[in-house]
């Protein structure tokens, strides 16, 4: 078997930032229990696979491929970053000739629209509703400890919960904020939560470029610590933020180590345009 394989960061501009994304070609069907033993060797937060719907397909002309993504533990429903990066491998590295790919995947349908600063996933908008404390209090003082919490909220699409940290905070304090993911499988094991959003309102520019929110992002529940940058979560936070903002275009950063920028933009037929940066960063193939 040799597989063309790459790995792209997404969302930033420069390599080794954002979040890296293993992207496989897959030119004849692959062995079902191979992708998650692939992604388990590549040991990233995801790894995508590319595949054609069609005998008749390229990946140099066709518009609409099939689209799934792995953790090291699991297959997820829906992953940002990787559609970013596997639209990235097909527009600068295969030379797509289309402007706007089509995913078909377990979220349903998703485009990638070729711009000219960067590639803009139309996602699902996902909305999250109140969450009453006392079902979720072990799990946040186990994560955060007694950091002040402003905001609770729960999205059943997702599985993920939003915890918004008190406006008393900066991004300093979000960034250096020490979480304890290692102990979260045990206090939330009943399968609620899949994920774990911590946000904050962001702050006027001064001398930096100013953000309307922040975040970071957990998920020890399918076999990632912390997530870099994540395209899923913010089909979440963009909907909260909106609502709370009373704005449909906004500047989100993710605080992780590595970092990244997403430009967001509700649309009128209730989804959202996430747009990103990448990296192409490795390219080669795969001989297993």
């Amino acid at each position: 078997m040799k597989l063309p394989i790459f790995i792209a960061d997404a969302f930033t501009a420069k390599p080794f930032h954002g979040n890296p994304a293993a992207v496989c070609l897959l030119e004849n069907k692959l062995d079902e229990d191979m992708h998650q033993k692939i992604a388990r060797e590549m040991n990233l937060s995801e790894t995508a696979f590319i595949r054609k719907l069609c005998p008749t397909d390229n990946f140099t002309q066709s518009s609409r491929f099939g689209l799934r993504w792995f953790t090291p533990a699991s297959e997820v429903p829906l992953c940002g970053h990787a559609t970013l990066a596997s639209a990235a491998v097909l527009f600068h590295k295969i030379k797509n000739v289309n402007s706007t790919l089509t995913f078909v995947t377990l979220s349903g349908e998703l485009k990638a629209r070729k711009a000219e600063d960067g590639i803009i996933l139309d996602l699902p908008l996902y909305p999250a509703h109140p969450q009453d404390i006392q079902e979720v209090k072990d799990l946040i003082k186990t994560a955060i400890g007694d950091t002040l919490v402003q905001d609770i909220r729960y999205s059943p699409d997702t599985r993920k919960l939003l915890v918004r940290l008190s406006d008393t905070y900066d991004r300093s304090f979000l960034e250096k904020l020490q979480v304890n993911t290692q102990s979260l499988l045990q206090v939330e094991n009943t399968g609620k939560v899949k994920g774990l959003i911590l946000t904050l309102k962001g702050e006027p520019g001064g001398q930096t470029q100013a953000f309307d929110f922040y975040s970071r992002y957990f998920a020890p529940w399918v076999g990632v610590a912390e997530d870099p940058v994540t395209g899923s979560a913010h089909a979440v936070l963009s909907s909260y933020w909106s609502q709370q903002l009373g704005k449909k275009d906004m500047h989100a950063f993710q605080c992780s180590c590595r970092g990244g920028k997403l430009e967001i933009s509700l649309r009128p037929d209730g989804r959202v345009d996430i747009k990103g940066g990448s990296a192409i960063v490795l390219e080669g193939t795969l001989t297993a």
